[in-house]
């Protein structure tokens, strides 16, 4: 067989192999170092909307790629104008707008309207908006947003999505080489006590470990990965992939006791890994595929990444790893011991013996399991993914205080509209409820004033050739119900004067982002569970199996995702989104673990209860290894990590596969014994017919 050849291979040239794979690592490492991280997630929305559209046109335009608001408190004119100047100077600044930028040496000050100047400054405090030239979380736009902040002081508060982006990604940087690390860690604990030898887990880390960083170099191809993307890749191919050494390893200490020699054994554990591994990481592939099905981009690119991620762990798998086990054979066996995972003949016994209790179980939790998955809360708001005392959160809620400004947007009109019909807009505008301010250049200087009476150094603040910008402020957070219904509102209301007017900003994008990813719930839900589906199906060759299996694992996950409902907790928006996929993808291999053992069983002749019996008892030690591998994995990270973005992901993985785990345990021997009639008649690879 070409599998039995490839281990002979692999085993004669793993010398070779190993100098290769380090040396692969050196261009892998250049790769990963020169890989863009992107820490705006709005950047992943469709370029076909009008607010991405806007963005764009906001750039062209106006050169304003991104914003950022500043609050400065108890400072006096002249210094506040100082500041200004200084801001202005700063790369990648293209202007900053104050209350004087509507002034210029020719028009006396008393013409402003006492509503403009409010809505720049408090009795204690003046307000100030940044445009960069860069994008959200583009390299400038990150260089600029550190210079203002040297130059500010504390006196000085810089909020917006770009101060968010900035601190979200020193965060990120800071934390996530300790994710690796407790990963890692926590791992190797576990796997030292579900195996048979300390050292083994080491050599597991150390082949995973290359090819994650193989994976992660590999990214310099797409150009640019999601900070979420970066973060989580190497934690999740960790958990994911360290099913397939397992099963090396157990493979092996099978073969060693039937060849005489290690690399006969060694070379039989590769086939006979090849052959397992690749059947189980296609329904783990495909589970990370159906993210990219998402119009929402950030599931491209997480899916993308992850799907690379899982075919490197395989090839690593039965490269790397049976090379590194070959050349430290005497140190494995001087670090042997006793495995710590009890017996599991008792365990298995009293599930088969009470069968039918679980079935109960199943479905008295089903009903609140449903009701709690469709009604755990989630949050769209990325402040409240961060720590309290992160500074852009702070400066946040100091603009929320001090100007009742929880959200700045932009509206985008023809700039050869008539100033009245502009004035009459934007009148309509202020009276949308939570809408504190609107200032447009004609209801500033009054309407009756022609367009060409303003120098270009005034004009030029909030018109371009072809469009005007028209500066909206909004008492209502980003991401909450009134919000979005306030975006309606105005957006109903601008298309009315200008059909092809549009509004941009932070609270619109985020409102286009609840209705997109609400879709993108649904489709990557039935393409994940339809993929699987086919997948286990043909697998068997049967229809009913993969009813169960997947019905068994979503089970799982109404579970897992239920949780959060009943103890309170509101999810991340991303968190509700992928980790459906991610657990079904992930987890139905234990599912699938013991059906082709029972199915074994079966054909060899034995009746169901003996089968079902012998498929669990031997299933239970690598279900249990695999799902406290991957719960070891993402557990550490999701205590550690303050961004709640990543926490609450990593926290629902673990929880998901001890979750997926006892299901798969106690449930599903429990639906074979029910079902086994039908599974043998719906089921082309069942030969027996014995019932």
């Amino acid at each position: 067989m070409i599998v039995e050849k490839f281990g002979k291979f692999i085993v004669k040239f793993r010398r070779i192999i190993l100098v290769f794979a380090f040396l692969l690592l050196i261009p892998a490492g250049i790769g990963y170092i020169n890989t863009r991280v992107n820490y705006d997630l709005l950047y992943y929305l469709p370029d076909n909307i009008d607010t991405m559209k806007g963005q764009d046109i906001m750039l062209d335009e106006f050169g304003a790629g991104a914003f950022s608001m500043v609050v400065v408190e108890n400072m006096d004119y002249m210094h506040v104008a100082e500041l200004k100047s200084k801001i202005e100077n700063i790369e990648h600044v293209e202007k900053v707008i104050w209350y004087d930028s509507f002034l210029d040496s020719d028009i006396p000050a008393q013409i402003l309207p006492d509503s403009l100047y409010d809505a720049f400054n408090t009795e204690d405090s003046t307000l100030m908006m940044i445009i960069f030239n860069d994008s959200s979380s583009g390299e400038g736009t990150m260089e600029a947003i550190g210079d203002i902040k040297k130059i500010t002081g504390r006196e000085c508060f810089v909020s917006g999505i770009s101060a968010i982006v900035s601190d979200t990604r020193d965060l990120a940087e800071t934390e996530t080489p300790i994710y690796v690390v407790l990963a890692s860690v926590i791992s190797c604990i576990v796997m030292g006590i579900l195996m048979d030898s300390f050292l083994i887990p080491v050599l597991f880390l150390l082949s995973i470990g290359m090819a994650i960083i193989y994976n992660l170099g590999s990214n310099i191809v797409i150009g640019e990965i999601s900070y979420v993307t970066k973060a989580l890749a190497a934690v999740l191919q960790l958990g994911v992939t360290m099913d397939y050494s397992i099963f090396l390893w157990h493979s092996y200490e099978e073969c060693r006791e039937i060849y005489d020699t290690k690399e006969k054994a060694m070379a039989q554990a590769i086939a006979a890994t090849i052959t397992s591994a690749v059947g189980s990481s296609i329904t783990t592939i495909a589970g990370f595929i159906a993210l990219c099905f998402m119009s929402f981009t950030l599931g491209l690119d997480l899916g993308v990444v992850m799907a690379k991620g899982v075919l490197f762990g395989v090839i690593g798998c039965v490269t790397i790893l049976p090379a590194l086990i070959l050349g430290c054979d005497k140190a494995i066996e001087r670090t042997r011991h006793k495995s710590l995972v009890p017996k599991t003949d008792k365990l298995s016994n009293f599930i088969i013996k009470n069968f039918p209790v679980f079935l109960v179980i199943m479905l008295a939790l089903s009903v609140p399991a449903i009701y709690g998955y469709t009604h755990t809360d989630v949050y769209y708001d990325l402040t409240l993914s961060l720590p309290e005392n992160l500074d852009s959160v702070v400066s946040t809620k100091v603009l929320q205080d001090k100007y009742d400004l929880s959200s700045a947007n932009m509206v985008l009109v023809n700039s050869n509209m008539e100033p009245q019909r502009i004035v009459d807009m934007t009148d309509e505008i202020a009276d949308v409820p939570g809408v504190s301010t609107v200032i447009a250049m004609e209801k500033v200087m009054g309407a009756d004033l022609p367009k060409d009476f303003l120098p270009e150094s005034v004009s030029g603040e909030l018109r371009s050739e072809n469009y005007e910008m028209i500066l909206l402020a909004s008492e209502y957070k980003t991401g909450s119900d009134e919000a979005n219904e306030q975006c309606d509102s105005i957006e109903n209301i601008i298309k009315k004067y200008d059909k092809d007017g549009m509004l941009v900003g932070e609270a619109a994008c985020t409102r286009d982002l609840i209705n997109i990813t609400n879709e993108d719930f649904t489709r990557v839900s039935a393409v994940s569970i339809g993929v699987i589906f086919i997948i286990i199906a043909v697998i068997y060759g049967s229809v009913l199996l993969p009813v169960l299996l997947v019905a068994l694992i979503e089970f799982a996950i109404f579970v897992n995702m239920a949780i959060p409902y009943y103890t309170g907790t509101v999810l991340p928006f991303i968190a509700s989104i992928v980790i459906g996929t991610i657990q079904l993808g992930a987890t139905v291999d234990y599912a699938i673990l013991m059906t082709t053992r029972n199915r074994k069983e079966r054909n060899e002749g034995k009746d169901k209860k003996e089968a079902v019996g012998i498929a669990l008892h031997t299933s239970i030690p690598s279900i249990i290894a695999s799902a406290f591998s991957f719960f070891g994995a993402t557990f550490g990270v999701g205590v550690y990590s303050s961004i709640d973005m990543i926490s609450s992901l990593c926290t629902l993985m673990a929880r998901g596969a001890i979750i997926s785990m006892v299901s798969v345990i106690c449930i599903l021997p429990a639906l074979f014994m029910v079902f086994d009639k039908l599974i043998i008649k719906t089921s082309l690879t069942f030969k027996n017919k014995r019932a």
